[in-house]
């Protein structure tokens, strides 16, 4: 074999090692990728169901919150209306001279 013959030999037997080693380098990102991808979909979803989940929760404990407070309002209507009534009654007994 030629001195050319050998160094094209060596160029290309290197060439191919890079090739290789790329490729297998290729693979293992691959790989990562699609665990971290498998991973990725995981925990979105895990998570859109924890997120869902509380989301629902508070929503209830709001509605409770807001029923209470509606009763509030209604009894507190309620205590105004009877001391409006009495002020009333107070007011034409004053004005009756009673």
């Amino acid at each position: 074999m030629s001195d050319n013959a050998q160094a094209d030999s060596h160029a290309i037997h290197e060439l191919d090692t890079l090739v290789r080693h790329l490729a297998d380098e290729l693979a293992a990102f691959r790989r990562r990728a699609l665990t971290a991808e498998s991973r990725l979909k995981e925990v979105e979803s895990h998570d859109g169901g924890v997120v869902a989940l509380d989301l629902s929760a508070r929503v209830t404990q709001l509605e409770e919150e807001n029923e209470k407070l509606r009763t509030r309002l209604d009894e507190a209507a309620a205590r105004t209306k009877q001391m409006l009534d009495r002020v009333r009654f107070l007011r034409q007994q004053a004005q009756t001279g009673g």
